[in-house]
């Protein structure tokens, strides 16, 4: 670096979507002002950032053209694709360095805005260490988009979601299912997938592809009538919010209840985690509803479709979905409500009969229909994976103390220590809940010799699924979490020569 002349100012420009007058005032000022202007650009293609700021570009600026080695095709780098992407910007992030070493001054162009999906991104991390840095803001593609197909995007509370192409097929069905309002980029040849996933999430109907928004050749027309074969990756989909809880307008007049006859509620288990252990009674169930509500993390379990709305919230509002399920199905419409395990066991069923329930419900609810479909409980799922345990009289019991005190969880667990009965411990520990597990084996020890026989079951039926077999003294409540389930034996509990757990049918009188 010159020891006369300070260092030069690095700054990401945003451009906005392609049209120049979309440019802002900071923007031109910046690269009217600049000693070096730079631009990325693809394999054999001109820049668009180039072209969008050819006139603003001054006739002394020195020009650094940073082109890419690779886009979508093949490399023979070791490293492969990213590998070559890294080699790539660490080699033009010193390019650029080496001006503001000197002193000059270095605006890089960024196509819509820098922060958004940019190679900018790349410098920066690189550099504004090194050098003052100063980003300037641009209109994003999608907003131009979104003013190119003259649709709102999300109105009031909704939700905007912007998600990349690239995703998987059923996960881009299952967030854009979720989605008010969203927005899909990075098409070209990914179009085909992305449109299979708005079919699958029901939002094809209503999603306008945008080709080239605000420049020449811009293109609108509904996703349904796009030929996969034209779609270049300068395109975007827009799901307008509006479309998301059914077609046509949020302000179109909902249909009445009056007079419709009330649909039903099923409220199902999902089993543990993995498809094989749905059953086959509610997969077939769920291909039939009209709207799956649950604890978000279940709904998700539940494939996108046409026609299926998802209604996904929180883990402490049971009787508030309860109460939507059972409002939906009295305007006609078929509900699931979705429960993980089974939903009899600390699961969905109990909120539902509770809000039904409820004297404050007025009996607007009487002519809803409600059955409960079974599934797969942990408990039987861990109980499989050990062997066993539970062969025997078992009992099983939550831990949360959020609709019970803690006083009551106590002496319930003496009480089941007391009887002999091996235990199924639910919901042992949670985030905001981290003692209840040491005060549990405390109580138990009291109660049961050391030596009693525990299995902790964690994420079992899923991939990080893992199985440990240990004994009441030796229990480290540090290791449990709320992906765990216990089972706690009983006098009867043994473990085999290979390894599995099990316990007596039989119980000598005491």
């Amino acid at each position: 670096m010159s020891q006369d002349r300070p260092a030069g100012r690095f700054a990401g420009v945003g451009l906005g979507p392609g049209d120049p007058e979309l440019v802002t005032l900071k923007a031109a000022r910046l690269i009217a002002a600049a000693d070096v202007v730079a631009y990325h650009a693809g394999v054999g293609k001109e820049s668009n950032a180039r072209r969008t700021a050819a006139d603003l570009i001054p006739a002394g600026a020195v020009e650094e053209e940073l082109r890419y080695p690779v886009t979508t095709g093949g490399t023979d780098h070791p490293g492969g694709y990213a590998g070559a992407m890294a080699d790539f910007y660490t080699e033009a992030a010193e390019r650029l360095a080496a001006h503001l070493a000197a002193g000059r001054d270095v605006v890089l162009l960024a196509e819509g805005d820098p922060l958004f999906y940019g190679s900018f991104m790349h410098m920066h991390d690189r550099l504004a260490h090194r050098f003052e840095t100063q980003i300037v803001p641009g209109v994003p593609a999608f907003a131009a988009a979104a003013a190119t197909a003259a649709t709102p995007l999300v109105r009031q509370t909704d939700v905007l979601t912007v998600l990349p192409g690239t995703l998987p097929e059923p996960e881009l069905a299952r967030r854009l299912a979720d989605s008010d309002g969203a927005v899909v980029m990075k098409l070209g040849r990914t179009f085909p997938a992305v449109r299979r996933a708005l079919a699958a999430a029901g939002r094809l109907e209503d999603a306008v592809y945008v080709e080239r928004a605000s420049m020449p050749g811009e293109r609108r027309l509904p996703v349904a009538e796009v030929d996969p074969d034209s779609v270049p990756y300068f395109s975007l989909v827009v799901v307008p919010g509006d479309s998301r809880h059914g077609k046509g307008r949020r302000d179109a007049p909902a249909p009445a209840p009056t007079g419709t006859t009330p649909g039903e509620v099923l409220v199902v288990g999902l089993g543990p985690g993995p498809d094989r252990w749905l059953t086959g009674e509610v997969a077939e169930a769920l291909a039939e509803v009209d709207h799956v509500v649950g604890y978000g993390p279940y709904v998700a379990r539940v494939p996108a479709r046409a026609g299926l709305t998802r209604h996904a919230s929180g883990n402490t509002v049971e009787v508030d979905r309860a109460r939507l399920a059972l409002d939906l199905a009295r305007g006609g419409e078929r509900v699931a409500v979705v429960s993980g395990g089974d939903a009899g066991v600390f699961g969905m069923a109990a909120a539902v009969y509770e809000a039904l329930d409820d004297p404050a419900a007025d009996g607007r609810w009487d002519d809803v229909e409600v059955r409960v479909l079974p599934g797969v409980s942990a408990v039987q799922a861990v109980a499989a994976r050990a062997g066993a345990p539970v062969g025997g009289d078992f009992a099983v019991l939550s831990l949360s103390d959020r609709l019970k005190p803690w006083e009551v969880v106590e002496e319930r667990l003496r009480l089941v220590a007391r009887a002999d009965l091996v235990c199924a411990v639910y919901n042992p520990a949670s985030r905001s809940r981290t003692w209840q597990v040491a005060r549990a084996r405390e109580v138990l020890l009291e109660e049961l010799p050391a030596a009693t026989v525990v299995v902790v079951g964690r994420d079992v039926g899923r991939a990080e699924e893992s199985l440990t077999v240990t004994t009441l003294g030796d229990l480290d409540p540090a290791t449990i979490d709320m992906k765990c389930l216990l089972l706690v034996g009983a006098r009867g509990t043994r473990v085999s020569a290979r390894g599995a757990v099990w316990t007596s049918r039989a119980v000598p009188v005491r």
